[in-house]
């Protein structure tokens, strides 16, 4: 009898997170609706609004057509998830105005990001506080900047010669977060890292983290000083 095949169930598999429960989820819409409504006075006339003249349109579709009491059901669903959007919209750009203009703002942005994207934040950075962040995903390695363009050149050149040292043919590329031309606006940050294409294999990511770690560890500078944010909502 052949021995040591198979696993015993429920061994080497790592437990499930636990997501945060109805109370919280409460407690943070709670929060959210708080800030926006102190920093955005128009949300709730705008959230309300739309939930009564969605839940209007359907009750008076529902009267013209004799299905009143069927159509408002729907009309109730309906305007829910049309306030719900909105509010989630005016409380997304409420939370980037905050962090717009902050140091670090764009390593915020990138540490909320959704799908498997591995953050560096600081990698390079000059005296007056122009930022580089490191970010390995799918498409290879994007180098993120966010100050002076032209002092982030040097950044990005000297990061990209150190980089070529370990990690083979395997793709960099290059933003630069602002609002003149050929720059990337903090609010549309997310959504450029999602067109980039796929490049490289989710094996390959988790190759080149522990290297670029080791490359960060023997030459890395201090992160400069200052609070950087760490959270703002995700983009849509």
């Amino acid at each position: 009898m052949a021995l040591g095949r198979g696993k015993a169930k429920g061994k080497g598999k790592p437990a499930k997170k636990a997501g945060p429960s109805r109370k919280e989820k409460f407690a943070q819409i709670k929060l959210a609706f708080s800030m926006t409504r102190k920093a955005d006075p128009k949300m709730l006339p705008l959230v309300l609004g739309a939930f009564v003249i969605t839940l209007a349109v359907f009750v008076l579709l529902g009267t013209l057509v004799g299905h009143v009491v069927y159509l408002s059901v729907i009309g109730v669903l309906l305007a829910l998830l049309v306030a719900a959007a909105i509010f989630g919209r005016r409380v997304q750009k409420t939370a980037f105005g905050q962090v717009e203009g902050q140091l670090g703002a764009a390593a915020a942005v990138l540490s909320n990001m959704r799908g498997n994207w591995r953050v560096t934040p600081a990698v390079g950075f000059t005296k007056e506080q122009d930022l580089l962040h490191r970010v390995i995903g799918l498409p290879g390695i994007v180098l993120v900047g966010e100050g002076s363009p032209s002092r982030l050149r040097g950044l990005i050149g000297a990061e990209k010669r150190a980089l070529s040292r370990v990690i083979g043919d395997t793709p960099i590329y290059d933003v630069m977060v602002g609002d003149d031309e050929g720059q990337i606006s903090l609010r549309e940050l997310e959504k450029h890292f999602m067109k980039l294409p796929r490049n490289i294999k989710p094996a390959r990511v988790n190759e080149l983290e522990p290297r670029l770690k080791a490359l960060r560890a023997n030459g890395a500078l201090p992160v400069p000083k200052g609070p950087m944010p760490t959270r703002v909502p995700r983009g849509r």
